[in-house]
């Protein structure tokens, strides 16, 4: 089996790049070998030599050199902040080139719309959206559960993000990372629910497999900083049940402290990210303990193929970023005609992009309008 050879867009200098590259190259089927790293030419070209790749001034002149046939790529990953998005997933998959792309999707509806309306006029150009977090084998276990009927028609779930480094005005101090979030020409109309709320969102519908109707919420921000670092939310889901959303990067005292609890009418489901290789399970009077690999008759097949290492032996952030980009690679190898492909477990995209930026704009037309109710 030959290496997918992988581009990216953005990530030199940001820590989430070099995170990217390392999921990339987990499992030995796949390697970084060009980049338009950064918008400064000398900072591009600084960053790829540092990571050993073939350095672009611009992601266009990387394209044109893949359709040129002077480079040889099999999909792009963009890892660049949220306004550039659009751009520049429209062209690499209008180009042919497939892409994973970190969320949010874009930096507007209308964005996420035409991304949308292109991704499916391109159907051999698979695309993929960066939720982390859903490529963690014991939150696919969560979804098998649940299409199961293992807990039952769904009546409630709680999602929650919270942090703790946003606290302070950390954009003032020179936080590269806090800079581009906090600000709206950069992130968007949101930036804790664009950042970390639409994690929240995705983790919760994309494992239950509902839909969401509309939303109740309330957003703020520490004085002094202009997009909102508080995000709380109420949500009428597709089957009437409720939706319950919190997110915050002030959260002193929490890292990265995300997961969620699905109640059903025969049993429930709860699953945190900073204790990730348990799922627990709940019918009223058992509770059931899954760990992570552990053999049980209910793990489809397909699961089985994302775990790399026996139960109790830890796989976790790093792991599930690389079961997208896995995910990714499989769909990519099957469209090429090669044998003995594993199938590839679902996967966040287009649809879940634009989910995602309708939501951020409901929430944030509703905290303007005290709460008032706003369908998505």
């Amino acid at each position: 089996m030959t290496k997918l050879k992988v581009g990216m867009i953005g990530g030199g200098g940001g820590f989430f790049g070099k995170v990217h590259q390392r999921a990339i190259s987990l499992d030995a089927t796949r390697e970084v070998v060009a980049g338009a790293l950064h918008q400064d030419p000398a900072l591009s070209a600084k960053f790829a030599d540092e990571w050993g790749v073939k350095g672009y001034t611009d992601y266009k002149t990387m394209i044109a050199d893949w359709q040129a046939g002077k480079l040889e790529l099999d999909y792009v990953t963009i890892v660049t902040p949220n306004f550039l998005h659009a751009e520049q997933a429209l062209a690499c998959i209008n180009a042919g080139l497939p892409v994973l792309c970190e969320k949010p999707m874009c930096y507007t509806v209308a964005e996420a719309e035409a991304l949308k309306k292109a991704v499916k006029a391109n159907k051999k150009v698979p695309f993929a959206l960066s939720h982390t977090y859903t490529g963690h084998p014991l939150m696919m276990l969560a979804r098998e559960l649940i299409k199961q009927g293992k807990i039952g028609n769904i009546r409630k779930i709680e999602t929650h993000y919270n942090q703790g480094w946003l606290a302070t005005l950390a954009e003032k101090t020179g936080n590269q990372q806090a800079s581009w979030r906090t600000d709206p020409k950069k992130s968007g109309i949101s930036g804790c629910g664009g950042d970390i709320g639409t994690h929240a969102l995705i983790n919760a519908l994309w494992t239950t497999g509902l839909g969401l109707k509309s939303v109740s919420a309330l957003l703020t921000a520490i004085p002094g900083r202009k997009l909102d670092d508080d995000f709380n939310v109420f949500g009428k889901l597709s089957n009437g049940g409720t939706l319950v959303l919190l997110a915050s990067q002030i959260a002193i005292g929490h890292k990265n402290d995300n997961g969620f609890r699905i109640y059903g009418e025969t049993g429930s489901l709860e699953w945190f990210q900073e204790n990730a290789e348990e799922l627990h399970y709940y019918d009223g009077t058992t509770r059931v303990t899954y760990f992570q690999n552990a053999p049980t008759g209910e793990v489809p097949d397909v699961l089985k193929s994302y775990g790399r290492i026996p139960s109790g032996h830890h796989e976790d952030f790093l792991e599930a970023l690389a079961n997208l980009h896995t995910s990714l690679e499989r769909k990519i190898r099957a469209i090429k005609g090669e044998k003995n492909v594993p199938p590839a477990y679902d996967h966040p995209g287009v649809e879940e992009g634009v989910l995602g930026m309708k939501f951020l704009k409901a929430a944030v037309e509703s905290s303007k309008k005290k709460g008032a109710w706003i369908k998505i």
